[in-house]
């Protein structure tokens, strides 16, 4: 296991367990001075499946006033870039999982009419396991983690696990499982979080702050030879991807002067950027106010080169997104990649953000969420109001394709999503009141089991309509 040393008594000698049996014994008698026990938040857990009992959760049933879901994204589009709508819609069409990572306000309508406890977390908001994966921390280790935040809002802890549960079916059908697998891929996941949330409620409150994944922990749980050599070679790969070594794959020297280089429809240079050079200036200047002193200090060594305009992901095409390259020399360059933040779509259903930027929602969210968050990470506003977040582009990024797991690497891969969400939600929120609610039972993992593959039905459904809405041409879509 690859999280802080000293988290987990089961995982260490047992010269030490005594040890940290003692401190924890204590630290219950010391809780009883500040609030609740952790016994009595497990059994003020478990009084909440007198209301919600776990089977509930397995019910899924269409609301009458659910909207109609083409009209419903067609809404999500407002403010967006009308040129790149089609690529968006293009994407969605490829798959229902696709369909599914794009239509995030839809689930969230949906999922807002289900049972849920009241208990609530730091959310992800788009919890499927396209937005896991590696990424360098500023000690330059390469962790596992949640990587997208554009969702996140404070909001019930069962939302996060019924939108992964219901990808992993969705994945599963995608790469032709049987039906029995893929429900029991997604328990498995569930299990996961379960098992974990409760392993976390014996930690200290600083130790689960600190405790971490390693992305190693793909190579040390992976149980057949070929996934242990493809996961050694994805750690090599993101363990190079330094802005050094993407220097020379995503720029080139044109006129004497290093550009970005175009590759459209993707990254292009767009001809509003280039006359709006002195207001991007101006957002820069804005979003460096927002960092801590120490890393200002390293950003003023670093000048702006080029900008060019970038397409990411799916459901964020059409949101004002580009790629800054900045130098501090010929060979010391940094990529920043500036995205536009907008409103949660948990807001309608949870609550209003806190924040009046929406980029520091999603920055404060990352933050509270992920084990350790890039040095650069920060927000802004441009002058005509919209909010932005800025972070590293591809900083020792892990990109892992779905698309090329067996069965078994998708059981083994699931699994530590459901404990790199469970680790996130206990920072956030009462891992013993959730626990005590899970309990020790296969009660709850067997009721999202059958919710993920309701939901995962509807989800086709909508897929389906979307392609007929493409077709009749009432949208328009390309292939990018």
């Amino acid at each position: 296991m690859r999280i802080v040393p000293g988290a987990d008594p089961e995982t260490r000698p047992m010269a030490q367990r005594s040890s940290h049996q003692q401190i924890e014994s204590k630290s219950h008698r010391e809780a009883e001075q500040y609030g609740h026990t952790v016994e009595e938040r497990l059994a003020e857990g478990r009084a909440l499946r007198k209301a919600v009992p776990r089977s509930s959760h397995a019910t899924w049933k269409a609301s009458p006033r659910r909207p109609d879901p083409i009209s419903l994204l067609v809404k999500t589009d407002q403010g967006r870039l009308a040129d790149l709508l089609p690529i968006r819609y293009g994407r969605m069409r490829q798959s229902p999982f696709a369909f599914y990572r794009g239509a995030a306000a839809l689930m969230a309508f949906d999922i807002a009419r289900t049972p849920n406890t009241g208990l609530r977390v730091q959310a992800c908001g788009d919890c499927h396991i396209a937005n896991f994966g590696g990424f360098g921390s500023p000690e330059r280790d390469l962790l596992f983690d949640i990587n997208d935040f554009d969702e996140t809002l404070p909001a019930p802890w069962e939302w996060d696990v019924k939108r992964l549960a219901t990808s992993v079916v969705l994945v599963g059908r995608m790469l032709d499982m049987r039906k029995r697998d893929c429900e029991d891929t997604a328990r498995i996941a569930v299990e996961s979080y379960r098992s974990h949330i409760r392993e976390y409620v014996r930690m200290r409150a600083i130790d689960v702050w600190y405790s971490h994944i390693e992305a190693s922990i793909l190579i040390d749980d992976a149980s057949g030879k070929v996934a242990r050599r493809r996961w050694r070679g994805l750690e090599r790969m993101a363990k190079g991807q330094t802005a050094v070594h993407v220097l020379s794959q995503i720029t080139e020297v044109s006129g004497g002067q290093r550009r970005i280089t175009d590759n459209p429809p993707l990254v292009y240079h767009s001809r509003q950027l280039a006359k709006a050079e002195k207001a991007i200036r101006d957002l820069f200047h804005r979003y460096r106010e927002s960092l801590p002193q120490e890393r200002r200090v390293i950003l003023d060594r670093y000048h702006i080169v080029d900008i060019a305009r970038k397409v990411v992901g799916v459901g964020s095409v059409g949101t004002r997104c580009a790629v800054a390259l900045l130098m501090a020399g010929e060979d010391d360059p940094l990529f920043l990649q500036f995205k536009e933040a907008r409103a949660s779509v948990l807001e309608l259903y949870a609550r209003r953000s806190c924040y009046e930027n929406h980029g520091q929602r999603v920055v404060t969210g990352q933050r509270m969420l992920q084990a350790a968050s890039d040095v650069f990470l920060g927000w802004t506003r441009d002058d005509d109001g919209h909010d932005y977040y800025f972070r590293q582009l591809r900083d020792m990024k892990m990109s892992i394709d779905i698309s090329e797991m067996s069965k078994q690497d998708l059981k083994e891969y699931v699994a530590i999503c459901g404990w790199t969400l469970a680790r996130a939600h206990a920072r956030t929120g009462d891992s013993a009141k959730i626990a005590g609610y899970l309990g020790k039972s296969e009660a709850f993992d067997e009721a999202i089991q059958k919710f993920a593959v309701a939901y995962a039905d509807q989800t086709e459904r909508d897929h389906a309509g979307l392609v007929k809405a493409i077709r009749s041409g009432r949208l328009k879509a390309t292939e990018a």
